[in-house]
């Protein structure tokens, strides 16, 4: 007998097929240990509900995606950049704040100060909101540290996030996020305090889960984040990489030389970079929110992407200085409006392509037997809703690895 039993569900499976959305009319999904023991029509059923499972839930009609992928986020962090919007809006751009010592380095100044529960419980808040959303699974990187110590408590403050919540965390290192004043005109010094020192610390914790690296004109060149994904490589780290956000440095294809998970952001992506991606099977995980927020003009180039074969996903970016967003669900209407996503593309962004971009796309982002029981059920007419709503939260109910997360579904 199944643990749990969803029915009258209309199932948007999100597998890969010839049906928009993996669509499932009618259908139904049994939950056990955790995991989906049975999907499908509920006329294909092996026999009558009350039969085959201890608890029956009635979805009445409503449509189940599985649960949400925020796969790129810098939640964990102290203070705010508030005065920099001001700025930016006075006309300074995100480069000139950066170089005039805004910019990272004023958070890392903030993160730096902030106490560990400081950090875990203003994440945590963050946190609350993309739940609330369906979020089942988020990424956390570090990256607001710069030092040996700092890196390592928001590390452990995502691993703690991860334990105390009814969320799977992925974590990243982001060490080689900007240069810190201690090390100022040393930056291929940093990088070997990064590789030697600070990284494989975090590691021996048991604290990362991947790498990652910002290579731009105000980030790290290629060959010093080459020496970050040997350093990744030799602990036996998979990389991501923040790449070809503010001009093209050619660090998608460095990222996906090394077999990258993912290259970010991606505006100023070259047929090169696309190509290389798409070989490799480095997912592209595409930031609307910072692009909005900063008021990019330059759109990633999704035809191209989509040309070559390359993953598409999404993802919040949260951060305190170019995406203070804690929706994934305006993510999708950003990508639908701004780079022309369809909705289905768009969904498919959040979930399997999300799950993908953190090598977790064996056990979350689609409804099949064997994977998580990670589900939401939306108060929606059709999928396409997700997308196209502008504010506003249809979920009725989240399920994490099989437990119902409200005792009631929402109306």
């Amino acid at each position: 007998m199944w643990e749990s039993l969803w029915l009258d569900a209309r199932l948007a499976t999100m597998v890969p097929g010839n049906v928009p959305y993996g669509a499932i009319e009618d259908g139904a999904i049994a939950v056990e240990r955790g995991r989906i023991a049975w999907i499908g029509r509920r006329a294909d059923l092996p026999g009558s509900p009350e039969t085959l499972a201890e608890e029956v839930w009635r979805s009445r009609n409503r449509w189940i995606t599985p649960g949400l992928v925020d796969c790129h986020t810098h939640i964990v962090y102290g203070g705010d950049r508030a005065h920099e919007f001001e700025l930016r809006l006075k006309g300074a751009s995100y480069e000139e704040i950066a170089r005039a010592g805004g910019g990272i380095r004023s958070t890392v100044a903030a993160t730096r100060e902030a106490s560990d529960d400081v950090l875990y419980e203003s994440a945590r808040r963050r946190l609350a909101d993309l739940q609330a959303e369906g979020v089942t699974t988020v990424e956390i990187k570090s990256g607001y540290g710069l030092d040996r110590e700092t890196e390592a408590r928001m590390l452990r403050v995502a691993r703690r996030l991860g334990q105390d919540l009814p969320l799977t965390v992925s974590t990243t290192y982001l060490g080689a996020h900007a240069l810190p004043p201690e090390f100022e005109g040393r930056a291929d010094a940093f990088i070997e305090f990064l590789c030697h020192d600070s990284l494989p610390s975090a590691a021996s914790e048991g604290l990362v889960d991947a790498v990652d690296a910002f290579c731009d004109r105000i980030g790290f060149t290629t060959v010093q984040t080459r020496k970050m994904f040997e350093a990744a490589r030799g602990l036996g780290l998979p990389v991501k990489l923040h790449a070809e956000q503010l001009s093209d440095q050619d660090g998608a294809a460095l990222a996906a030389s090394y077999g990258a998970l993912s290259a970010d952001h991606l505006e100023h992506l070259s047929e090169a970079g696309a190509r290389a991606m798409a070989k490799a099977g480095t997912v592209a995980v595409l930031l609307p929110g910072a692009f909005y927020f900063i008021r990019e003009t330059r759109l990633p180039p999704v035809d191209l992407l989509r040309r070559e074969g390359v993953r598409i996903a999404l993802a919040t970016d949260c951060n305190p200085g170019t995406s203070p967003m804690t929706s994934l669900l305006l993510v999708l209407n950003m990508a639908a409006t701004l780079f022309r996503l369809t909705p289905e593309e768009a969904l498919a962004g959040v979930t399997r392509e999300g799950a993908a971009a953190l090598g977790l796309g064996r056990e979350r982002g689609t409804l099949e037997v064997g994977k998580a029981a990670d589900f939401v059920l939306w108060n929606i007419a059709r999928p396409a809703e997700l997308a196209y709503r502008i504010g506003g939260n249809p979920a009725a109910q989240v399920v994490k690895d099989g437990q119902a997360l409200w005792p009631e579904l929402r109306t």
